[in-house]
């Protein structure tokens, strides 16, 4: 079987690319491991910013759905210490550049937005290689092959495609969060509840730090960043959540208890998110009938930016296929040309979600000064 353009990710960089190429009339397929769209929860709120994830979504065609899906006064953020006290607040005036959504309910819009059997559910792939001619052929562990015209790695962190471009391997950043939920919580859990607000709120700490944004439907999502060794985290058993939320709650001993609820109160197991990132200016030779886009391409820490940039990665190599539908080296090379050193800026303080939380000026106040010297950019 041959496919003009075959996906490997049904990630929102690999449907955006698929969505756009369906807008300008070139057929492509996406190959997904996942059993279905609901296999796995899809993760919480995403801030789409109108630099680069709105682009994306203009490219195509999908501003009004994505508009209907916005969750309004989102984009308020609050800073506190650790003692709870409140030093710096953002109300959501409805003028900000980055509305929230739900990633679930922005992959559904794109995932509408295709034909009948564009993604293939269940297609886990076990390895690619080169046939020649910018040829590769994709074989998936039910031993099924597929040829591809054009193949894009949008397969995330451990991409199966990067390998024909890259040997670069994701590496540890030092830092991992803990995932926690309180779900009804202005009526379960009021004070955890109040001290979040009514969008995201960020308790800085070097070394320690906790996130929480207010999701639809009453649900409080924490994100408690530790910056640890992989070891230090193994010696945590979380296949026993009461004893690992015990042992994560320890780090923050004296913190406020409307932020350590955060973590004992959660009305979910703990989940362990490693954060990986690839060498900084990731970047490889132009190869024929091949590249990569999102966290396959670039992964890095996150900061705000990695959906965002994927799915100005998936858009704009759409156009640049369409623009150039019978030279897709030409293509390849002027999607590459732009990704490299977009992908390569540094990420500013203000434009981040996660930070380096193991600086010791990662206090509070700093952070409240630094969000308030750059008020602009809110």
């Amino acid at each position: 079987m041959r496919t003009p353009v075959t996906i490997i990710g049904a990630g929102l960089g690999g449907l955006t690319l698929a969505r756009v190429l369906h807008v300008h009339g070139i057929p492509a397929t996406v190959y997904e491991a996942d059993a279905s769209p609901s296999a796995r929860t899809q993760g919480g709120m995403l801030d789409i910013h109108d630099y680069n994830g709105q682009l994306a979504l203009k490219a195509a065609g999908l501003m009004d759905e994505f508009h209907r899906i916005v969750l309004q006064g989102r984009q308020a953020m609050r800073v506190l210490d650790r003692d709870g006290n409140v030093l710096l607040e953002k109300a959501d005036d409805g003028t900000g550049g980055r509305p929230e959504v739900m990633r679930g309910e922005l992959r559904q819009i794109l995932l509408d937005s295709l034909p009948a059997g564009t993604v293939q559910w269940g297609h886990k792939v076990s390895g690619v290689r080169a046939l020649g001619g910018g040829r590769h052929e994709v074989t998936f562990a039910d031993a099924t092959t597929v040829v591809s015209g054009v193949l894009v790695g949008a397969d995330g962190a451990w991409s199966r495609v990067r390998p024909l471009l890259s040997d670069a391997a994701p590496e540890y950043t030092g830092t991992s969060v803990v995932e926690t939920y309180l779900f009804e919580a202005d009526a379960r859990h009021p004070a955890s509840a109040k001290a979040v607000g009514g969008g995201m709120m960020i308790v800085p700490s070097p070394g320690r730090e906790i996130f929480a944004h207010r999701e639809s439907g009453d649900t409080l999502h924490a994100y408690v960043a530790l910056t640890e060794p992989r070891e230090w985290f193994a010696a945590i058993d979380f296949n026993d959540p009461a004893a690992a939320t015990a042992r994560v709650a320890e780090e923050f001993e004296g913190w406020a208890p409307e932020l350590t609820a955060l973590i004992t109160d959660s009305d979910t197991a703990p989940v362990l998110r490693p954060h990986y990132a690839l060498p900084t200016g990731h970047r490889w030779d132009r190869a024929p009938g091949v590249t990569l886009l999102g966290d396959a391409a670039h992964l890095a820490a996150p900061n705000g930016e990695g959906a965002n940039l994927a799915m100005l990665d998936g858009a704009e190599l759409g156009m640049a296929i369409a623009a150039h539908p019978h030279d897709v080296e030409v293509a390849l090379t002027e999607y590459e040309r732009a990704m490299f050193p977009r992908s390569n800026e540094v990420a500013t303080f203000e434009d981040a979600e996660m930070h380096g939380i193991d600086s010791d000026d990662n206090t509070a106040h700093h952070l409240a000064d630094l969000f308030t010297q750059n008020t602009e950019e809110f």
